[in-house]
């Protein structure tokens, strides 16, 4: 007989503001504990002294959290111009300091370079895995193993503030894209050397920026809810997004139960209105609004929707 899951089955996303110096994991953990959910998963880790969006899944949600990973990101970072650390960002030791002699139109072309499809070497400090491991595990015991180059796009980079040895920029990016990186590139580019000194993430796809919340409106919910003695839900669930907000983009099919009970034993099914190739939505029901997400499907070699994705829940 299979053990029972300590918690609450609560499926959704959360959008929580992390705050600085706070790992993802711990961040995680607690949002898990507010919850008391029975599962939790986070969408793409932030460096502890990152602060912003950091999409939470809960329960079958985290089913989903793969589709965040891939989608692209907006952040707002402030480099410090004339110091270059290990880490590229103000947690690294320092590695040189230099002059900075940077003009308005020398930091502007530069930043031009920038934008675009360009390719990328990510950081001995990433979590990106080289043998098991994690890059910054080697990193931390002085050990540089290789990496590839790969494309990254940035689609937008504007810049807000340039006074003196501190640049701030807004960046739109794809997946997979190091901001430490792109800052230390900059710094070797201008001369001077640069390093992260705030690192703040604005947005995940498109999910919207009005619905973060802290992690300290969070345990004042939950302090809410002890004193009048209701329920933490009450307050606490409203504030989840639909586990379909993971799925942002990815159209939409439609099932009956039976169709639905054979992809959720694995069985692919024909659906009239499936696309010819790709991943879609499966709900039971007519249309989005009114019928049951139960998870994505695949357009397999037949065209037919097999599961690849799919709730236990119904």
């Amino acid at each position: 007989m299979a053990k029972k899951r300590k918690g609450r089955a609560i499926n959704g996303v959360l959008l929580l503001d992390k705050p600085y110096d706070m790992s993802s994991n711990s961040a995680l953990q607690k949002v898990k504990r507010i919850y008391f959910a029975q599962k939790a998963g986070h969408t793409g880790a932030l460096d502890p002294l990152a602060t912003g969006m950091l999409p939470i899944c809960l329960g079958e949600g985290t089913k989903f959290s793969q589709f965040l990973l891939d989608t692209d990101k907006t952040y707002q970072v402030t480099a410090k111009l004339g110091v270059r650390t290990t880490t590229s960002d103000i947690d690294g030791e320092v590695v040189s300091e230099r002059a900075v002699n940077v003009s308005a139109e020398q930091l502007a072309e530069a930043l031009a370079s920038f934008r675009g499809t360009t390719k990328q070497v990510p950081s001995m400090y990433s979590a990106l895995k080289y043998q098991g491991q994690p890059l910054y595990k080697y990193a931390r015991e002085g050990i540089e193993v290789p990496r590839e180059s790969r494309d990254i796009t940035v689609f937008r980079l504007d810049l807000l503030r340039f006074e003196g040895d501190e640049v701030d920029l807004d960046i739109h990016v794809s997946k997979g894209t190091y901001i430490r990186t792109i800052i230390d590139d900059l710094g070797e580019l201008l001369g001077c050397g640069a390093h992260v000194a705030h690192l703040h993430r604005s947005a995940v796809g498109n999910y919207p920026t009005d619905r973060m919340v802290t992690m300290a409106q969070l345990e004042a919910l939950l302090a809410q809810a002890e004193s009048e003695e209701v329920a933490p839900s009450v307050y606490l669930d409203p504030l989840l997004l639909p586990m379909t907000s993971a799925c942002d983009g990815i159209p939409a099919v439609f099932v009956d139960d039976m169709s639905a009970n054979f992809l959720r034993h694995g069985n692919p099914v024909q659906c009239s209105n499936a696309p010819s190739e790709g991943l879609v939505q499966v709900f039971i029901g007519d249309d989005v609004e009114t019928g049951e997400f139960i998870g994505i499907g695949h357009i397999d070699d037949d065209g037919l929707v097999a599961p690849k994705r799919i709730t236990v829940v119904g």
